[in-house]
């Protein structure tokens, strides 16, 4: 029924009642069949105004009801359903509170009852729109870099293992088949544990510069068998490190932004700075001679914490939304300078200066991440590096390459990252090697913060 028409007969009902009240008689007619007339009338009256009231209410609730449903698909949608334009929405809105007439109290009252557990809908799903592009932004941060934060400071840890093993013939083969000379085996394990602290400036919404200093201490334990003269002997011995690693200045240009089918595109260059200990020149520890004087076993005394030369890189990142994915590659390139030592000879007994230049090494990676909700995000990717063969000189001699310092290290990496807070986000990455270069396994933490 109309509200125009359910306004009539609450009218009707009123006047009627208002009537008899002040004429205190009742109509002609038989007391006691008038009064029941009356009393029947007025119950139907009431029956139809209370049933027009649940109607209206359950009406009211049904419209809110739709009206934030469609708003959170909206909102999830990013804005791809089409809503009405700008100017057609102030005269769409005038002419629904026209249309429809003010409530009566107890529909008001009963709709707000079943709308406050739908009232916060909307703004759950505008909640739910931001807290997913936070997501989105961990990983753009950790893959690529953030434009529109001014200043971020980055705290990081990771540890990672090695174990090697190789066997050394030294000798000779009898007929093709009977091994004549010494046979041993050597095992390496290293650990190694970087602490660092990163910071990147957001110049301008295209440009973005970024400075890391690196603390690595390692341990590297080594195994020799055949120690003494007697196969069945292993010999062991320990050598650690720690210090300044190499300090690394880079800039991040982005170059596209996210289109509906290009993904946002970053340029990546930078350098590294050898203030690390190098690897050359170190003390060796003897730890077995033979008896004319041949050294069989020895190790470095300390670990070195850097490459002792001049590294610059080039890269490109790539990332692109897919909701609930986000799409990520990489590839770039590293290349070492020339450096010259006081020493390039692990004979401790000898001193041989020269040169060294270290291959250059091509990376490359891909991989995809989930933003479950606001704060959560989980990725799984892949990533390679290809290191070239390196060379030294001898001072006044002929370029050698070093046979086995080539390398293909692939890594699967696992990772999560959960939003601490508005400023504050944990990422933590598990990586597993894939080849013999790579190592066996990885665990990084960082903890970006926000200003």
């Amino acid at each position: 029924m109309k509200p125009l028409a359910m306004a009539a007969l609450v009218s009707l009902g009123l006047f009627t009642h208002r009537a008899m009240a002040q004429d205190g008689q009742p109509t002609p007619g038989p007391a006691g069949q008038h009064d029941a007339d009356s009393e029947e009338q007025m119950q139907a009256l009431l029956s139809q105004l209370e049933a027009l009231k649940a109607s209206y209410a359950q009406e009211v609730r049904r419209l809110r009801e739709l009206d934030m449903q469609v708003q959170a698909l909206q909102s999830r949608l990013g804005g791809r359903v089409a809503a009405l334009p700008a100017a057609q929405a102030p005269a769409a809105q005038a002419a629904a509170a026209v249309a429809a007439p003010s409530p009566p109290a107890d529909a008001v009252a009963a709709g707000n009852v079943e709308s406050a557990g739908q009232a916060g809908t909307a703004q759950e799903a505008e909640q739910a729109r931001s807290q997913a592009l936070r997501s989105v932004e961990d990983v753009k941060q950790q893959q690529s870099a953030l434009f529109n934060r001014r200043l971020s400071v980055e705290a990081g840890l990771s540890y990672a293992r090695y174990d090697r093993k190789q066997l050394t013939l030294n000798g000779f083969l009898a007929l093709d088949a009977i091994f004549l000379g010494n046979i041993g085996i050597e095992n390496v394990e290293s650990d190694s544990a970087t602490l660092s602290l990163a910071a990147r400036w957001g110049l301008t919404p295209r440009l973005t510069l970024n400075a890391e200093v690196p603390w690595i201490e390692r341990k590297t334990v080594y195994q020799k068998g055949g120690a003494g003269g007697s196969a069945a002997a292993i010999a062991q011995e320990s050598s650690s490190g720690g210090g300044l690693g190499d300090v690394s200045l880079s800039a991040n240009v982005k170059l596209f932004a996210e289109r509906e089918r290009w993904p946002e595109t970053v340029l990546t260059a930078g350098i590294t700075a050898p203030t690390g200990r190098e690897p050359y020149g170190v003390d060796w520890k003897v730890i077995e001679r033979d008896d004319d004087d041949f050294i069989r076993f020895a190790v470095p005394g300390r670990q070195p914490t850097g490459n002792g030369v001049w590294q610059a890189n080039v890269g490109l990142s790539m990332v692109k939304t897919a909701d609930p994915a986000i799409l990520f590659a990489n590839v770039g390139y590293i290349y070492s300078h020339r450096a010259s030592f006081d020493d390039l000879d692990s004979n401790p007994d000898t001193i041989n200066p020269g040169d060294v230049k270290l291959g250059n090494v091509f990376y490359a990676g891909a991989g995809l991440a989930f933003a479950f909700n606001e704060r959560t995000s989980l990725s799984l990717s892949y990533s390679g590096r290809f290191s070239a063969r390196a060379k030294t000189r001898y001072r006044g001699g002929e370029w050698m390459k070093v046979i086995g310092s080539d390398g293909n290290a692939g890594t699967l990496n696992l990772g999560m990252t959960y939003a601490i807070n508005r400023r504050a986000t944990l990422v933590t990455q598990l990586g597993v090697g894939l080849s013999p270069d790579a190592p066996d396994f990885s665990l990084t933490f960082k903890l970006p913060y926000a200003f």
